[in-house]
Protein backbone atom coordinates (compact mmCIF):
# COMPACT_ATOMS: atom_id res chain seq x y z
CA UNK A 1 0.00 0.00 0.00
CA UNK A 2 1.57 3.78 -1.01
CA UNK A 3 1.11 6.46 1.26
CA UNK A 4 1.85 9.93 -0.53
CA UNK A 5 3.51 12.91 2.13
CA UNK A 6 2.46 16.20 0.92
CA UNK A 7 3.60 19.01 2.35
CA UNK A 8 2.74 20.16 6.17
CA UNK A 9 1.51 23.29 7.34
CA UNK A 10 3.77 24.63 9.80
CA UNK A 11 1.51 26.92 11.46
CA UNK A 12 -1.71 28.55 10.96
CA UNK A 13 -0.22 31.64 8.37
CA UNK A 14 2.32 29.47 6.49
CA UNK A 15 1.03 28.45 3.41
CA UNK A 16 3.73 27.15 1.55
CA UNK A 17 7.01 25.23 2.26
CA UNK A 18 10.76 24.32 0.58
CA UNK A 19 12.48 20.87 0.73
CA UNK A 20 15.88 22.23 2.69
CA UNK A 21 16.81 18.43 2.52
CA UNK A 22 16.14 14.79 1.78
CA UNK A 23 17.13 12.51 4.73
CA UNK A 24 16.15 9.42 3.16
CA UNK A 25 16.56 8.60 -0.61
CA UNK A 26 14.51 6.61 -3.10
CA UNK A 27 14.89 2.29 -2.20
CA UNK A 28 15.84 3.75 1.44
CA UNK A 29 13.76 1.89 4.18
CA UNK A 30 12.18 4.28 6.90
CA UNK A 31 10.77 3.58 10.20
CA UNK A 32 7.34 5.27 11.54
CA UNK A 33 8.09 8.44 13.09
CA UNK A 34 11.33 8.61 11.65
CA UNK A 35 12.54 11.61 10.10
CA UNK A 36 13.09 10.85 6.53
CA UNK A 37 12.66 15.25 4.98
CA UNK A 38 13.74 18.34 6.19
CA UNK A 39 11.23 21.29 5.09
CA UNK A 40 11.62 25.08 5.95
CA UNK A 41 9.23 28.29 5.54
CA UNK A 42 10.07 31.66 6.53
CA UNK A 43 9.84 30.74 9.85
CA UNK A 44 11.28 27.94 11.28
CA UNK A 45 12.96 24.65 9.83
CA UNK A 46 11.26 21.08 10.91
CA UNK A 47 12.19 17.75 10.01
CA UNK A 48 9.03 15.57 8.82
CA UNK A 49 8.58 12.43 10.28
CA UNK A 50 7.54 9.38 8.33
CA UNK A 51 3.46 8.34 9.56
CA UNK A 52 3.82 4.44 8.45
CA UNK A 53 7.09 2.23 8.15
CA UNK A 54 8.02 0.89 4.33
CA UNK A 55 10.26 2.33 1.49
CA UNK A 56 10.59 5.44 0.05
CA UNK A 57 9.35 4.84 -3.35
CA UNK A 58 9.62 8.24 -4.86
CA UNK A 59 11.02 11.70 -4.31
CA UNK A 60 8.04 14.10 -6.28
CA UNK A 61 10.01 17.44 -5.05
CA UNK A 62 13.64 18.28 -5.26
CA UNK A 63 15.68 19.98 -2.50
CA UNK A 64 15.47 24.07 -2.85
CA UNK A 65 11.76 23.74 -4.77
CA UNK A 66 9.13 25.84 -2.82
CA UNK A 67 5.23 24.43 -3.18
CA UNK A 68 2.15 25.19 -1.17
CA UNK A 69 1.24 23.46 1.72
CA UNK A 70 -0.82 20.02 0.78
CA UNK A 71 1.33 19.50 -2.47
CA UNK A 72 2.23 15.55 -2.79
CA UNK A 73 6.29 15.54 -1.79
CA UNK A 74 6.76 11.95 -1.41
CA UNK A 75 5.33 8.39 -1.96
CA UNK A 76 6.01 5.65 0.87
CA UNK A 77 5.59 2.39 0.44
CA UNK A 78 4.09 0.71 3.30
CA UNK A 79 5.65 -2.54 4.60
CA UNK A 80 3.05 -5.23 3.45
CA UNK A 81 3.19 -8.94 2.91
CA UNK A 82 6.82 -8.78 3.86
CA UNK A 83 6.01 -8.00 7.04
CA UNK A 84 3.21 -10.87 7.08
CA UNK A 85 3.77 -14.02 9.17
CA UNK A 86 4.32 -16.84 7.27
CA UNK A 87 2.04 -20.36 7.20
CA UNK A 88 4.46 -21.16 9.90
CA UNK A 89 3.27 -18.27 12.31
CA UNK A 90 6.89 -16.76 12.12
CA UNK A 91 7.67 -13.16 11.89
CA UNK A 92 10.23 -12.66 8.31
CA UNK A 93 12.54 -10.63 10.80
CA UNK A 94 12.50 -13.51 13.00
CA UNK A 95 13.46 -15.81 10.10
CA UNK A 96 16.04 -13.53 8.89
CA UNK A 97 17.75 -13.20 12.66
CA UNK A 98 17.35 -17.74 12.92
CA UNK A 99 18.98 -17.53 9.12
CA UNK A 100 21.57 -15.39 10.42
CA UNK A 101 22.33 -17.85 13.32
CA UNK A 102 22.46 -20.85 11.34
CA UNK A 103 26.15 -22.16 10.02
CA UNK A 104 26.55 -21.81 6.62
CA UNK A 105 26.99 -24.67 4.69
CA UNK A 106 30.13 -25.07 2.80
CA UNK A 107 30.05 -24.43 -0.83
CA UNK A 108 30.54 -27.73 -3.10
CA UNK A 109 30.04 -26.61 -6.54
CA UNK A 110 26.22 -27.94 -6.55
CA UNK A 111 23.20 -26.70 -6.91
CA UNK A 112 21.52 -25.26 -3.87
CA UNK A 113 18.20 -26.99 -2.19
CA UNK A 114 17.84 -24.27 0.24
CA UNK A 115 13.89 -23.85 1.48
CA UNK A 116 12.34 -21.62 -1.13
CA UNK A 117 10.97 -19.27 1.54
CA UNK A 118 14.50 -18.63 3.38
CA UNK A 119 14.40 -14.35 3.67
CA UNK A 120 17.18 -12.69 1.97
CA UNK A 121 20.21 -11.18 4.29
CA UNK A 122 18.82 -8.35 6.08
CA UNK A 123 20.50 -4.86 5.12
CA UNK A 124 23.44 -3.61 7.24
CA UNK A 125 21.42 -0.62 7.65
CA UNK A 126 18.15 -2.21 8.76
CA UNK A 127 19.60 -4.82 11.32
CA UNK A 128 17.04 -7.58 11.80
CA UNK A 129 16.91 -6.66 15.80
CA UNK A 130 15.94 -2.94 15.31
CA UNK A 131 13.79 -2.11 18.40
CA UNK A 132 11.26 0.08 16.51
CA UNK A 133 9.83 1.06 20.56
CA UNK A 134 12.98 1.83 21.82
CA UNK A 135 13.44 3.84 18.26
CA UNK A 136 9.95 5.83 18.91
CA UNK A 137 11.37 6.57 22.08
CA UNK A 138 14.79 8.26 21.56
CA UNK A 139 12.88 10.30 18.98
CA UNK A 140 10.66 11.92 21.89
CA UNK A 141 14.10 12.59 23.19
CA UNK A 142 14.70 15.66 21.36
CA UNK A 143 13.00 18.04 18.64
CA UNK A 144 13.47 18.12 15.19
CA UNK A 145 15.79 20.23 15.52
CA UNK A 146 18.38 18.99 18.63
CA UNK A 147 18.71 15.33 16.61
CA UNK A 148 19.14 17.61 13.40
CA UNK A 149 21.87 18.96 15.40
CA UNK A 150 23.39 15.84 16.73
CA UNK A 151 23.52 14.34 13.55
CA UNK A 152 25.68 17.50 12.70
CA UNK A 153 28.25 16.81 15.53
CA UNK A 154 28.23 12.83 15.10
CA UNK A 155 26.96 12.29 18.91
CA UNK A 156 24.68 10.12 19.63
CA UNK A 157 21.61 11.44 21.99
CA UNK A 158 20.60 8.24 23.63
CA UNK A 159 23.86 8.61 25.66
CA UNK A 160 23.24 12.71 27.17
CA UNK A 161 21.29 13.38 30.20
CA UNK A 162 18.63 15.85 28.78
CA UNK A 163 18.72 18.93 31.07
CA UNK A 164 15.35 19.98 29.40
CA UNK A 165 11.96 19.36 30.74
CA UNK A 166 11.32 15.26 31.48
CA UNK A 167 14.70 14.79 30.26
CA UNK A 168 14.43 16.27 26.95
CA UNK A 169 18.15 17.08 25.21
CA UNK A 170 18.65 20.33 24.33
CA UNK A 171 21.19 22.27 22.09
CA UNK A 172 22.87 23.30 24.85
CA UNK A 173 23.26 19.23 25.81
CA UNK A 174 24.63 18.56 22.44
CA UNK A 175 26.89 21.31 21.82
CA UNK A 176 28.53 20.85 25.33
CA UNK A 177 28.89 16.93 24.28
CA UNK A 178 30.70 17.89 21.18
CA UNK A 179 32.89 20.25 22.79
CA UNK A 180 33.82 17.92 25.22
CA UNK A 181 35.04 14.94 23.37
CA UNK A 182 34.78 11.69 23.57
CA UNK A 183 36.56 10.61 26.48
CA UNK A 184 34.95 13.80 28.03
CA UNK A 185 31.77 12.69 27.39
CA UNK A 186 32.18 9.15 28.73
CA UNK A 187 32.97 10.97 32.40
CA UNK A 188 29.97 13.53 31.48
CA UNK A 189 27.29 10.37 31.33
CA UNK A 190 29.18 8.64 34.39
CA UNK A 191 28.41 11.91 36.66
CA UNK A 192 24.88 11.97 35.50
CA UNK A 193 24.01 8.46 36.22
CA UNK A 194 24.16 6.98 32.57
CA UNK A 195 22.99 3.53 32.94
CA UNK A 196 25.69 0.66 32.94
CA UNK A 197 25.57 -2.85 32.04
CA UNK A 198 27.01 -5.26 34.25
CA UNK A 199 29.92 -5.66 32.42
CA UNK A 200 30.61 -1.84 33.24
CA UNK A 201 30.44 -0.75 29.67
CA UNK A 202 27.26 2.03 28.98
CA UNK A 203 24.16 0.55 27.65
CA UNK A 204 24.59 3.01 25.11
CA UNK A 205 27.49 3.81 22.48
CA UNK A 206 29.73 6.75 24.24
CA UNK A 207 29.08 9.99 22.50
CA UNK A 208 31.36 10.88 19.46
CA UNK A 209 32.69 14.00 18.90
CA UNK A 210 33.75 14.11 15.01
CA UNK A 211 34.65 17.33 13.02
CA UNK A 212 31.36 17.21 10.53
CA UNK A 213 32.37 17.57 6.96
CA UNK A 214 32.33 21.17 5.63
CA UNK A 215 34.21 23.25 7.37
CA UNK A 216 32.98 22.96 10.98
CA UNK A 217 35.56 21.78 13.85
CA UNK A 218 34.86 19.29 16.86
CA UNK A 219 33.43 22.01 18.95
CA UNK A 220 31.19 24.11 16.61
CA UNK A 221 33.63 26.42 15.63
CA UNK A 222 34.70 27.85 11.82
CA UNK A 223 37.69 26.11 10.51
CA UNK A 224 39.47 28.89 8.51
CA UNK A 225 40.47 27.76 4.87
CA UNK A 226 37.20 25.82 4.83
CA UNK A 227 33.99 26.33 3.33
CA UNK A 228 30.96 25.73 5.38
CA UNK A 229 28.02 24.89 3.73
CA UNK A 230 24.52 26.94 4.35
CA UNK A 231 21.40 25.57 6.14
CA UNK A 232 18.25 26.59 5.13
CA UNK A 233 17.81 28.56 8.12
CA UNK A 234 20.74 31.07 7.22
CA UNK A 235 20.21 30.58 3.37
CA UNK A 236 16.51 32.37 4.73
CA UNK A 237 17.65 34.76 7.10
CA UNK A 238 20.35 35.87 4.42
CA UNK A 239 17.53 36.49 1.95
CA UNK A 240 15.48 38.37 4.18
CA UNK A 241 18.15 40.48 5.49
CA UNK A 242 19.21 41.33 1.54
CA UNK A 243 15.56 41.89 1.01
CA UNK A 244 15.13 44.43 3.47
CA UNK A 245 18.39 46.60 2.85
CA UNK A 246 17.27 46.49 -1.00
CA UNK A 247 13.29 46.90 -0.35
CA UNK A 248 13.55 49.60 2.77
CA UNK A 249 15.73 52.60 2.81
CA UNK A 250 17.16 52.54 6.27
CA UNK A 251 17.91 55.48 8.38
CA UNK A 252 19.53 55.56 11.52
CA UNK A 253 19.74 57.36 14.56
CA UNK A 254 20.94 57.34 18.76
CA UNK A 255 20.07 58.91 21.59
CA UNK A 256 22.01 58.80 25.21
CA UNK A 257 20.17 58.08 28.19
CA UNK A 258 20.58 58.10 31.94
CA UNK A 259 18.97 54.57 33.60
CA UNK A 260 20.32 55.18 36.69
CA UNK A 261 17.18 55.43 38.21
CA UNK A 262 16.02 52.51 36.46
CA UNK A 263 18.97 49.97 37.37
CA UNK A 264 18.24 50.68 41.23
CA UNK A 265 14.57 49.78 40.41
CA UNK A 266 15.96 46.52 38.40
CA UNK A 267 18.11 45.91 41.55
CA UNK A 268 15.30 46.51 44.33
CA UNK A 269 12.74 43.93 42.17
CA UNK A 270 14.96 41.19 41.31
CA UNK A 271 15.44 39.22 44.41
CA UNK A 272 11.33 39.48 44.75
CA UNK A 273 10.57 38.89 41.09
CA UNK A 274 13.08 35.75 41.41
CA UNK A 275 11.20 33.82 44.23
CA UNK A 276 7.65 34.88 43.02
CA UNK A 277 8.21 33.83 39.54
CA UNK A 278 10.35 30.16 40.31
CA UNK A 279 13.52 31.64 38.89
CA UNK A 280 13.07 33.78 36.31
CA UNK A 281 15.12 36.34 36.47
CA UNK A 282 14.43 39.96 35.96
CA UNK A 283 16.66 42.17 33.50
CA UNK A 284 16.42 45.49 32.19
CA UNK A 285 14.56 44.05 29.04
CA UNK A 286 11.08 44.38 30.17
CA UNK A 287 11.47 47.61 31.61
CA UNK A 288 12.85 48.72 27.97
CA UNK A 289 9.84 46.87 25.97
CA UNK A 290 6.99 48.62 28.62
CA UNK A 291 8.57 52.11 27.60
CA UNK A 292 9.12 51.09 23.80
CA UNK A 293 5.40 49.77 23.29
CA UNK A 294 3.94 53.72 25.45
CA UNK A 295 6.27 55.61 22.62
CA UNK A 296 4.73 53.63 20.23
CA UNK A 297 1.15 54.82 21.41
CA UNK A 298 2.50 58.03 21.57
CA UNK A 299 3.78 57.37 17.89
CA UNK A 300 1.81 55.18 16.32
CA UNK A 301 3.70 55.11 12.31
CA UNK A 302 6.70 53.55 13.85
CA UNK A 303 4.24 50.35 14.67
CA UNK A 304 3.03 50.58 10.71
CA UNK A 305 3.93 49.24 7.42
CA UNK A 306 4.62 49.59 4.00
CA UNK A 307 2.30 48.62 0.72
CA UNK A 308 1.27 49.19 -2.42
CA UNK A 309 -1.91 50.95 -1.16
CA UNK A 310 -0.26 53.16 1.58
CA UNK A 311 1.11 53.19 5.06
CA UNK A 312 -0.87 50.47 7.10
CA UNK A 313 -0.78 51.30 10.83
CA UNK A 314 -1.45 48.18 12.64
CA UNK A 315 -3.79 47.89 15.54
CA UNK A 316 -1.55 45.72 17.29
CA UNK A 317 1.54 45.58 19.21
CA UNK A 318 3.43 42.99 18.95
CA UNK A 319 7.21 43.13 19.57
CA UNK A 320 9.23 40.85 18.12
CA UNK A 321 12.54 39.74 20.61
CA UNK A 322 16.06 39.54 18.30
CA UNK A 323 17.82 36.33 20.03
CA UNK A 324 21.19 35.23 18.29
CA UNK A 325 21.83 31.55 18.64
CA UNK A 326 25.12 29.82 17.99
CA UNK A 327 24.01 28.90 14.42
CA UNK A 328 20.58 30.73 13.78
CA UNK A 329 19.41 34.31 14.47
CA UNK A 330 15.21 34.16 15.81
CA UNK A 331 12.75 37.06 16.41
CA UNK A 332 10.28 35.88 18.75
CA UNK A 333 6.95 37.83 19.46
CA UNK A 334 5.30 39.03 22.51
CA UNK A 335 1.77 39.47 21.38
CA UNK A 336 -0.42 42.40 22.55
CA UNK A 337 2.78 43.63 24.06
CA UNK A 338 1.25 46.66 24.78
CA UNK A 339 -1.46 45.15 27.77
CA UNK A 340 0.99 43.74 29.87
CA UNK A 341 2.75 45.03 32.63
CA UNK A 342 6.08 44.87 33.07
CA UNK A 343 5.93 41.61 35.40
CA UNK A 344 3.85 40.08 32.43
CA UNK A 345 6.74 41.52 29.71
CA UNK A 346 9.31 39.80 31.75
CA UNK A 347 7.22 36.83 32.10
CA UNK A 348 6.41 36.58 28.40
CA UNK A 349 10.18 37.54 27.01
CA UNK A 350 11.66 35.17 29.57
CA UNK A 351 9.44 32.04 28.56
CA UNK A 352 10.71 32.86 24.77
CA UNK A 353 14.43 33.33 25.34
CA UNK A 354 14.16 30.01 26.95
CA UNK A 355 12.22 28.29 24.11
CA UNK A 356 14.59 29.85 21.66
CA UNK A 357 17.87 28.39 23.78
CA UNK A 358 15.90 24.82 23.89
CA UNK A 359 14.83 24.92 20.34
CA UNK A 360 11.14 24.83 20.87
CA UNK A 361 9.76 27.76 19.55
CA UNK A 362 6.73 27.08 17.28
CA UNK A 363 5.62 28.97 14.33
CA UNK A 364 2.91 31.22 15.93
CA UNK A 365 5.59 32.22 18.05
CA UNK A 366 7.63 34.09 15.37
CA UNK A 367 4.43 35.41 13.77
CA UNK A 368 2.72 38.70 13.94
CA UNK A 369 5.32 41.18 15.02
CA UNK A 370 4.94 44.94 14.21
CA UNK A 371 7.98 46.49 15.33
CA UNK A 372 11.52 44.71 16.67
CA UNK A 373 13.39 45.42 19.92
CA UNK A 374 17.16 44.03 20.10
CA UNK A 375 19.20 43.85 23.37
CA UNK A 376 22.77 44.24 21.73
CA UNK A 377 24.01 45.50 24.79
CA UNK A 378 24.15 41.97 26.43
CA UNK A 379 27.29 41.39 24.54
CA UNK A 380 28.83 44.83 25.15
CA UNK A 381 27.70 46.81 22.18
CA UNK A 382 27.77 50.37 22.84
CA UNK A 383 26.11 51.32 19.25
CA UNK A 384 24.86 49.39 16.40
CA UNK A 385 22.54 49.74 13.03
CA UNK A 386 20.35 46.66 12.80
CA UNK A 387 18.93 46.02 9.73
CA UNK A 388 15.00 45.99 9.45
CA UNK A 389 12.62 42.93 10.14
CA UNK A 390 10.78 42.98 6.70
CA UNK A 391 7.39 44.67 7.15
CA UNK A 392 8.52 47.34 10.22
CA UNK A 393 8.95 50.45 10.29
CA UNK A 394 12.02 50.03 12.85
CA UNK A 395 13.90 48.06 15.11
CA UNK A 396 15.51 49.78 17.87
CA UNK A 397 18.27 48.66 20.28
CA UNK A 398 19.16 48.65 24.05
CA UNK A 399 22.88 49.02 24.03
CA UNK A 400 25.47 48.30 27.18
CA UNK A 401 24.98 49.97 30.36
CA UNK A 402 28.42 51.62 31.25
CA UNK A 403 29.34 53.89 34.05
CA UNK A 404 30.65 56.99 33.52
CA UNK A 405 31.14 60.89 34.94
CA UNK A 406 27.93 62.97 33.26
CA UNK A 407 27.50 66.79 33.73
CA UNK A 408 24.05 67.23 35.41
CA UNK A 409 21.54 69.55 35.13
CA UNK A 410 22.41 71.68 37.98
CA UNK A 411 26.13 71.52 35.89
CA UNK A 412 27.44 69.49 38.53
CA UNK A 413 29.55 66.03 37.84
CA UNK A 414 27.96 62.78 39.07
CA UNK A 415 28.62 59.16 38.58
CA UNK A 416 25.35 57.88 36.13
CA UNK A 417 24.39 54.64 34.66
CA UNK A 418 24.23 55.40 30.68
CA UNK A 419 22.89 53.56 27.81
CA UNK A 420 22.62 54.60 24.03
CA UNK A 421 19.26 53.38 22.10
CA UNK A 422 19.87 53.29 18.46
CA UNK A 423 17.15 53.23 15.79
CA UNK A 424 17.11 51.62 12.38
CA UNK A 425 13.76 53.11 10.68
CA UNK A 426 11.99 52.75 6.89
CA UNK A 427 12.16 56.01 5.42
CA UNK A 428 9.26 55.16 3.20
CA UNK A 429 7.16 55.04 6.53
CA UNK A 430 8.38 57.52 8.40
CA UNK A 431 10.53 60.87 8.26
CA UNK A 432 13.18 62.03 10.86
CA UNK A 433 10.95 64.15 12.63
CA UNK A 434 8.81 61.51 13.23
CA UNK A 435 11.96 58.90 14.28
CA UNK A 436 13.95 61.44 16.66
CA UNK A 437 10.40 62.68 18.30
CA UNK A 438 10.17 59.07 18.88
CA UNK A 439 13.32 58.36 20.18
CA UNK A 440 13.42 61.65 22.58
CA UNK A 441 9.96 60.23 23.92
CA UNK A 442 11.57 56.55 24.66
CA UNK A 443 14.39 58.23 26.33
CA UNK A 444 11.95 60.23 28.64
CA UNK A 445 9.79 57.45 29.55
CA UNK A 446 12.87 55.42 30.57
CA UNK A 447 14.65 58.26 32.17
CA UNK A 448 11.38 58.45 34.33
CA UNK A 449 11.12 55.08 35.50
CA UNK A 450 12.45 53.90 38.85
CA UNK A 451 13.80 53.78 41.50
CA UNK A 452 10.51 52.97 42.84
CA UNK A 453 7.23 51.87 41.26
CA UNK A 454 4.91 48.81 40.61
CA UNK A 455 6.03 46.17 38.08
Amino acid sequence: MATTITMPQLGETVTEGTVAQWLKKPGDSVEKYEAFVEVSTDKVNAEVPSPVTGTLREVLVQEGETVATGTPIAVIDEVGAATQSNAHGTEPTQQVANAAAAPAKPSNGSTSHAPAAAAPAPAPARPAELDIAGLEATLRLASPAVRKLAREHSIDIRALQGSGTNGRVTAHDVLTAAQMGPAAAVGQAIAVGTNFGATGAPAMPPTQAKPPAGGTSTYGEPIPGTTIPLNQARRIIAQRMVESKHTAPHAWSMVEVDVTNLWKWRQREKDKFDLETGGLKLTMLPFFIRAVVESLAAFPLMNARFTDEGIYVNKDVNIGIAIGLPTNLVVPVVKHADQLSIKGLAVASAQLIEKARKNKLGVDDLAGGTFTVNNNGSNGSIASAPIINGGQAGIVTMEAMVKRPVVTADDAIAIRSMMNVCLSLDHRVVDGYVASGFLADLKRRLEAMGPTGIL
